[in-house]
């Protein structure tokens, strides 16, 4: 029993949104789209909050923790995971030719002054 049992402090099933992980760049942004109030959906919202947990996406690890709604959410993390790591290229992009593009995309979905 207790922290080194299977279910460490947790209850089975009790969704990864009420584990504590490490807080890194994930949670940071994902806590930037919901204090925001940003545009994004749900699937959007669980790709930038888990896409750094590997072992979960790739391995079928904490799945003893997630609960349905981490379950049909895991695809579209998965599927995102194939733009996050090693999908950088060693090409540096235009900027100036690409900035428009990404500006009309911030305007869209994040308007006016963002809380960081």
């Amino acid at each position: 029993s207790g922290i080194n049992a299977e279910y460490g402090v947790y209850e089975p099933n009790c969704g990864l949104r009420n584990v504590v992980t490490s807080w890194g760049h994930d949670e940071y942004m994902y806590q930037v789209v919901r204090r925001n109030n940003i545009l994004l959906p749900e699937e959007g919202q669980y790709m930038i909050r888990f896409h750094s947990l590997y072992p979960w996406h790739h391995h079928g690890d904490y799945d003893h923790l997630c609960d349905d709604r981490d379950r049909e959410m895991l695809p579209w993390v998965q599927q995102f995971s194939s733009f996050d790591l090693y999908s950088k290229s060693e090409r540096v992009p235009d900027i100036p030719s690409i900035k428009p593009y990404y500006e009309s995309l911030v305007e869209q979905f994040c308007p006016g002054t963002l809380l960081w």
